[in-house]
């Protein structure tokens, strides 16, 4: 597709109105304003490439299926003229623009459709998907021409699943009710990643963990108990930056039913025992 200026009293200039309509492309009039937009836009992108500007970066988190805020950030004597929102990365799209107090998000990327520039130019982005993860900018510039760049990545996570947790434990002797119980508690939230695990124990002030009783990045616990603590709890904690969910185990009563298991087998060991060796 070609530019061409008319400069001749054709027919088809003619049927333009001259004041306002100036170029054509391909035989379609096109009006100064979208011309000079057009201009504009690309002027600013060339800008933000070849020019120095005052850059910072943010981190921000978002949830399948929810929405995030991009936050425009500026001084508060910096009267923005014009403002550019990119994708960088993983591909490098317009994502939406102000010029002449127009803002305008109908640009082909990814983010078509769902994405809304707000009046303090903050960029809205819903509803968020798990593949919209990613680096992306925002170029300002003020009513005396200076400019400043903000970096910000996204990072975008599943919601947290309820967590499993499974009981291992190792009876001390072959009495009915143990004096002690060593217990392995062993969580899990299936089907997701990054994700941090942590430990309470219900009913107490303090609500960490030592970290000599923790194993495998915080899934694993290991604690000793005893009869006085058949009623204690534990809870496990998964959690990412947007979500979290527990699930909490009474632990004791699986002691209780292995040392049960024990006393069962000891006897039916001593049954055979006697009968293989007959009192004469």
């Amino acid at each position: 597709m070609g530019l061409s200026r008319r400069t001749t009293g054709s027919s088809r200039v003619s049927t333009c109105p001259q004041m306002f309509w100036i170029w054509v492309v391909e035989g379609v009039c096109w009006p100064l304003w979208r011309r000079m937009g057009m201009w504009s836009l690309w002027s600013l992108l060339l800008w933000e490439a070849l020019l120095p500007t005052r850059a910072s970066s943010t981190q921000v988190h978002g949830q399948v299926g929810g929405s995030v805020l991009l936050v425009a950030e500026r001084p508060a004597s910096f009267q923005v003229r014009e403002a550019i929102w990119r994708s960088l990365w993983p591909s490098e799209e317009l994502l939406a623009t102000f010029f002449r107090g127009s803002p305008e998000t109908l640009y082909r990327s990814r983010f078509l459709g769902r994405a809304q520039l707000h009046s303090n130019l903050s960029l809205e982005l819903q509803p968020l998907e798990s593949g919209d993860s990613g680096n992306f900018s925002v170029l300002l510039v003020d009513t005396s021409g200076r400019a400043q760049t903000q970096l910000l990545q996204l990072k975008v996570y599943d919601a947290v699943p309820r967590p499993v947790v499974q009981v291992f434990i190792a009876v001390s002797g072959d009495a009915p009710l143990p004096k002690t119980c060593q217990v392995f508690l062993f969580c899990r939230a299936p089907n997701i990643s990054d994700i941090t695990y942590s430990w309470r124990q219900e009913g107490t002030i303090d609500f960490g963990i030592e970290p000599s009783g923790l194993f495998t990045d915080g899934q694993v616990l290991r604690v000793s108990l005893g009869p006085g603590d058949k009623s204690v709890a534990y809870s496990c904690i998964v959690s990412n930056p947007v979500s979290w969910d527990l699930a909490t185990v009474t632990p004791w009563e699986s002691c209780h039913r292995e040392a049960g298991k024990k006393q069962k087998d000891v006897c039916i060991d001593r049954v055979a025992s006697e009968t293989e060796n007959p009192l004469v």
